[in-house]
């Protein structure tokens, strides 16, 4: 059996786990989300190549601004990794819709997995919901 020393070495191990993996989603999802603000060369041609207008990039930008805020603040960040998982499927469909390979369609719900996995390390309010063990 494990001391109490050592189950707080753990939740804290836990917790600075799920702030790293959260923090490095964020940060990519903010950088994607200032790319669709900014439109360079190369994201107006995948967005469009995807079939999308070049009018639609600056409010999906917007939109995963919002919502990556959203998830980084503690008391919504639960809010946000539903508003976040809505995108990303998004984006899953858009890639199967365009026929695209295995890595773009997957590529989204390995962020979907980190996304939730970082929440789930640093919310005990999500651990509480969702037990992985009794």
């Amino acid at each position: 059996m494990k001391s109490n020393t050592q189950i707080s070495h753990v939740a804290k191990g836990a917790l600075w786990g799920g702030r790293v993996i959260s923090t490095l989603v964020a940060l990519l999802l903010l950088l994607d989300g200032v790319m669709k603000l900014i439109k360079p060369a190369p994201v107006i041609e995948a967005t469009v190549r995807l079939g999308y207008s070049v009018e639609t990039i600056l409010p999906i930008g917007i939109v995963l601004m919002i919502c990556t805020v959203i998830y980084l603040i503690p008391r919504t960040a639960i809010l946000g990794a539903i508003l976040l998982t809505g995108y990303l499927g998004g984006a899953v469909a858009t890639h199967v819709r365009a026929g695209e390979g295995a890595f773009p369609i997957l590529f989204p719900v390995a962020f979907g997995v980190l996304l939730w996995g970082g929440l789930y390390l640093r919310d005990l309010r999500l651990r509480k919901l969702v037990p992985l063990r009794t």
